[in-house]
């Protein structure tokens, strides 16, 4: 399976008669977006904004983060959403590298967050250095949570590859072509038959009540434990649909830049095997946990692995999902490392996971969500700054005067991501 990415890079947004990309910058006809997002009879209104790094600027609450994209042959992008129902991970797609659509509006779950363009936030978040079109859109009077969720995730979709599509139609030229291509399991056992073989766990939140994955347009929650390609992930075939809390919430962009898969990727046929992702449901029940552990340790046996990384999504409930499948696994000979942040208290002395288990021997911490900082006031906000009563990681009385802001690193969109995707490092001491 081969994937070729073709980027276009974008240091800009700007409003123009045409939506095109030259000279790295994004063109964007605004009454016509705008008419996209409308199109929509779940909106009663709509606008778009333009955030870019460094801008004394605060988007709030955030839904999802979506890169554009569109295929090369006009066959859309995000299979069941805004392409036909087909496997994602061949073939060529146009890529706005730099560009993001941010999707906002009235809060849909208290688990949403922030993005600060610039100052102490901007630091916690990679979507301060991309350049932002955000879609704050209202709901029609009267419609229900979950209707105005699914509306907000499609019309972003919707948005994203639109634009994508139109510039696919200019004919940009690619400032960068990137290059994924892996064969099947038994053709890569094949060529590497004494590597050691690594499969991902990818756990995603899958609880329901606005925390949900979709693969394929399709919620997760409901499925078995499957294969994919690594391809399929890097091409649209997960989106995000959870209100998982700001810190640890796997956006839309953080599927098709999944760092464990392309670290993985970039190893393959050096030091280990590859064999792909298993996306893993997080159940709200202890029976639910076991199964999904049992059965993702019997798909990594029937595929031989020798070790898994397990990514979690969200704290709390799903510590015991990891714990679980570290321990389902050790116990059966197969090396697990867990990639996890911790809720250890504002001063960091608490138990930094609500489970453990004493197999759980490789931990690998993104940071702790409780860890208070002090952001900024800002010259303009984007949405609705009172809305951080209703965060996780802030309060009404979060919110100052003067605008600035007292909260958690877990208000803050991707600031402990899970699969890696952030600013937090470590030092020896």
């Amino acid at each position: 399976m081969k994937l070729e990415l073709y980027k276009v890079a974008v240091k800009d947004i700007k409003w123009g008669e045409d939506t095109r990309a030259a000279g790295g910058v994004l063109y964007v006809n605004k009454e016509e977006a705008l008419a996209w997002v409308l199109e929509d009879a779940r909106f009663k209104k709509a606008e778009l904004e333009i955030a870019r790094p460094g801008e004394s600027v605060r988007i709030i609450p955030v839904k999802d983060v979506i890169e554009p994209r569109a295929k090369m042959d006009g066959s859309g992008y995000f299979p069941g959403y805004c392409a036909p129902m087909k496997r994602a991970g061949e073939g060529a797609a146009l890529v706005l590298d730099g560009a993001a659509v941010v999707t906002s509006g009235p809060i849909v779950g208290f688990q949403e967050g922030l993005i600060d363009m610039s100052g102490p936030g901007a630091a916690y978040t990679p979507f301060s250095r991309t350049v932002n079109l955000v879609m704050v859109a209202e709901p029609a009077d009267g419609l229900d949570p979950h209707r105005y969720e699914a509306a907000l995730r499609e019309s972003g979709l919707r948005l994203a590859v639109r634009l994508a599509e139109k510039c696919r139609r200019s004919a940009p030229k690619a400032d960068q072509v990137v290059v994924f291509e892996k064969g099947s399991v038994v053709e890569e056992n094949a060529k590497y038959p004494k590597l050691p073989k690594v499969l991902y766990i990818c756990m995603c939140i899958t609880q329901g009540l606005l925390h949900d994955t979709y693969v394929y347009a399709t919620d997760l929650k409901s499925s078995l434990p499957a294969l994919m390609h690594p391809n399929e992930a890097l091409d649209g075939a997960l989106v995000s649909g959870n209100c998982v809390s700001a810190c640890d919430k796997n956006t839309t962009y953080h599927h098709v830049h999944n760092p464990v898969i392309t670290e993985l990727y970039a190893r393959h046929g050096q030091d280990l095997n590859f064999l792909g992702l298993a996306p893993a449901v997080e159940s709200t029940i202890l029976a639910g946990k076991r199964r999904a552990a049992m059965m993702n340790l019997a798909l990594s046996k029937e595929l031989g692995a020798n070790a898994v990384i397990i990514t979690e999504e969200g704290y709390g409930n799903p510590d015991t999902d990891f714990c679980l499948n570290a321990k389902y696994h050790e116990d059966a000979g197969i090396v697990a490392v867990v990639i996890s942040d911790e809720a250890a208290g504002v001063d960091g002395r608490s138990q930094s996971t609500a489970d453990s288990t004493p197999e759980l021997v490789s931990f690998v911490s993104t940071g702790n969500v409780n860890e208070m900082i002090e952001v900024q006031a800002m010259k303009k906000v984007i949405g609705n700054p009172a809305s951080i009563a209703n965060l996780s990681g802030g309060a009404a009385e979060s919110l100052r005067p003067d605008g600035s802001m007292h909260i958690e690193l877990q208000a803050i969109i991707a600031s402990t991501c899970e699969i890696g995707f952030s600013s937090l490092s470590c030092e020896w001491i």
